[in-house]
């Protein structure tokens, strides 16, 4: 059965973390996650997530000096140091609120074998320390065209990197529309990794919207997810055209799909 998970990091961000969960659980999501909530004691977000009944699935480390351009700095090499500190500060708020994945973010790097090694050094911190919590790591291949120089771009240089890194809740964010801009064949490429993913999420190409609109065909899409033995949770991570609410319609089309 395919269950959905609102991202809260592009959805309702008119409303503080709280209202948010309550409107993504009143719409409709099957549970939530969010992007870097940080700022939000974690007992508000946990109190929020329990009156709603839904579970946050997923948050990120922190990008870093944003205003210098950093978009994660796991696999920076020389910010070692500073990026355990975001490792540690994203796995502790996970398990304080319940949360069942943390993503850490690489950066923008070379993509040379230093910055690779300095992320798979970091990534196996993590997932050791979040394996004591029962959290997964994530790592997500992100386009080039939104995120020049973003270190992780390709499915298959992900999942060599969780090869080498060789512990068993390090997995793969399949996010469908940074990876159809960089590769495409997004079928396949689900069906022939389904064994490294940890969570999928969709969102229209090409312009980020509402997943109804743009060049993919996600009723074919998540099907074969399903049929493929996925049993996670779909996040929608899009920016909607006008409003979070007067965008769910494709919702209720998927979740009809799933009956």
């Amino acid at each position: 059965m395919l269950r959905f998970s609102a991202n809260l990091g592009f959805l309702w961000t008119e409303f503080a973390l709280p209202e948010a969960i309550d409107a993504a659980a009143k719409s409709g999501f099957d549970a939530v996650e969010c992007h870097w909530p940080f700022e939000v004691p974690s007992i508000e977000v946990k109190a929020a997530l329990r009156k709603a009944n839904v579970k946050m699935l997923g948050l990120n480390t922190r990008r870093g000096n944003v205003e210098a351009g950093d978009f994660g700095i796991a696999a920076c090499t020389g910010r070692e140091g500073e990026a355990l500190v975001y490792i540690d500060e994203a796995i502790g708020y996970a398990a304080q609120i319940g949360s069942s994945a943390v993503h850490v973010m690489a950066g923008r790097t070379d993509q040379g074998s230093k910055a690779e090694t300095t992320y798979c050094e970091a990534l196996a911190y993590a997932a050791d320390l979040a394996a004591k919590h029962n959290i997964m790591i994530l790592i997500e291949p992100i386009n080039q065209r939104d995120v020049p120089g973003y270190h992780l771009s390709t499915v298959e240089a992900g999942i060599s990197t969780i090869k080498r890194v060789g512990l068993k809740n390090l997995k793969l964010m399949f996010d469908c529309y940074h990876i159809q801009i960089m590769q495409g064949d997004l079928i396949r490429r689900l069906e022939n990794n389904i064994d490294f993913i940890g969570h999928v999420q969709i969102a229209g190409v090409p312009d980020r919207c509402e997943p109804d609109n743009g060049e993919l065909a996600f009723k074919d899409i998540l099907t074969a997810l399903h049929l493929a033995g996925y049993e996670g949770y779909i996040g929608a991570e899009y920016r909607p055209r006008t409003t979070t609410k007067a965008g769910l319609g494709w919702l209720s089309k998927a979740k009809a799909w799933r009956a």
